[in-house]
């Protein structure tokens, strides 16, 4: 079953065939050569999608384009610029920074490089920055969004490993901001001998107060949602409800960019989205679910162990294996076909599911700006109209960055679980 499953899987990947069809075929033909009733398979992806906790996915796709359309990235983008623009670099550090915010809003790495290239890549250019490297660091920062809460990759992942998705986002905090100081320090590094910068003026503190003012109501979003999680009053699902209904009040009444006749575009771009992931989760369900019955998960966790017993060996496997995964199949794909393989191994040894959630996490989150498939570079590469053979080479050093950090997420448990922890979770 496992050759037919996983044989098939990459026939169809190799022949271009988009992944939620190929996760769908593979699992349909291995049904039918097992003799299983091929009746189950529709019924079975229904249930794998009827599930409240999911519901919080739409949700904060919807929540992150109504963000989208309010103005808050252009305002976020404004905070940061006077804040550190002035600084050597300061556009990449407004980057970075506005990347954890939007992040902290919109749950996706494509959203976030979507919603933020447009703004921040024209204007690096325009200051002096080499394009490739502008659109690679985009691209790169791009990869917070699924790591920093709230997280559409932990919603799904928390459902999935059957973890509290409030203590998969409490727990991402740390690592997505060590991640987003690794970029700073590449890009810092970067631009070293870069004399063409164009320096901005320093900003008065008028300036400043006056920027945030204006991006406060944007500002308040991860506030609202993660302080209604923690505080005990929403479930993450209610929180991202919330989202929508606080987006919507800021962009039609405080902002006031969101227009009446731009409602059914805004809707109809959202219900794309949300079809497209909550499909690839039908598929990729049944998939999960051939693994675990046909016990192919149990059977290639006890292959992946008898490589080598040792901790440190296994946690470079798993680590591996997610990179590689990540540079082909999108994060919702590899959490259903990888999780069921690797959760046993993790009880094994002793590892905290919700640090394996979080340092998984932040694997996909590399492979969303790694060739050959990484949809955060097409996101870039079409904004600008950059090739990607030259954003790919220029996203190594990002990619180095981020690997860097990692291995410290890997290695050193408290970055991850401190914060919970000191939460009492």
């Amino acid at each position: 079953m496992a050759l037919t499953l996983f044989g098939t899987f990459f026939i169809l990947l190799i022949l271009n065939i988009p992944i939620a069809v190929s996760l769908g075929l593979s699992t349909i033909i291995s049904l039918v050569l097992n003799d299983f009733p091929l009746s189950m398979f529709p019924s079975m992806m229904y249930a794998s999608i009827g599930k409240f906790t999911l519901l919080a996915v739409p949700f904060f796709i919807l929540a992150g384009i109504i963000m989208e359309y309010a103005g808050i990235s252009k305002r976020l983008i404004k905070l940061a610029n006077v804040t550190v623009g002035h600084l050597k670099g300061g556009l990449a550090l407004v980057t970075v920074i506005v990347s954890v915010f939007f992040a902290a809003i919109s749950g996706s790495g494509p959203a976030t490089v979507a919603a933020l290239g447009t703004i921040l890549i024209p204007a690096m250019v325009s200051a002096g920055y080499d394009k490739g490297m502008a659109s690679a660091l985009v691209a790169s920062s791009g990869g917070i969004g699924i790591i920093i809460p709230p997280s559409i990759a932990f919603v799904v992942f928390g459902v999935l490993a059957e973890v509290s998705i409030g203590k998969l986002f409490i727990a991402g905090i740390i690592p997505g901001m060590l991640v987003g100081l690794a970029l700073v320090l590449a890009s810092l590094y970067m631009l070293r001998k870069n004399e063409n910068l164009v320096k901005m003026e320093k900003s008065s503190g008028k300036e400043v107060w006056d920027a945030f003012k204006d991006a406060f109501w944007g500002l308040m979003t991860p506030v609202i949602i993660l302080g209604g999680i923690y505080g005990g009053f929403m479930t993450p699902t209610e929180a991202a409800g919330v989202a929508v209904v606080y987006g919507m009040f800021v962009g039609l009444f405080i902002y006031k960019e969101i227009k009446l006749n731009k409602l059914g575009e805004l809707f109809v771009k959202a219900s794309i989205s949300s079809a497209t992931v909550m499909f690839i989760v039908a598929n990729a369900s049944v998939f999960a679910w051939l693994l675990t019955t046909g016990r192919i998960a149990s059977t290639m966790a006890a292959g992946l162990l008898g490589i080598t017993s040792s901790k440190i060996g296994i946690l470079l496997i798993m680590n591996l294996i997610f990179l590689v995964s990540g540079c082909f199949i999108d994060a919702i794909s590899a959490f259903y076909i990888l999780v069921p393989i690797m959760l046993p191994i993790v009880n094994e040894i002793g590892m905290d599911p919700v640090l394996f959630g979080v340092f998984m996490t932040v694997n996909l989150a590399i492979g969303l700006a790694t060739p050959p498939v990484g949809i955060n570079l097409y996101v870039a590469c079409n904004i600008v109209n950059l090739p990607l053979k030259e954003i790919s080479y220029k996203v190594l050093p990002f990619i180095f960055a981020m690997l860097v950090a990692l291995m410290m997420i890997t290695f050193i448990p408290q970055i991850t679980l401190w914060l919970p922890s000191v939460m009492g979770m």
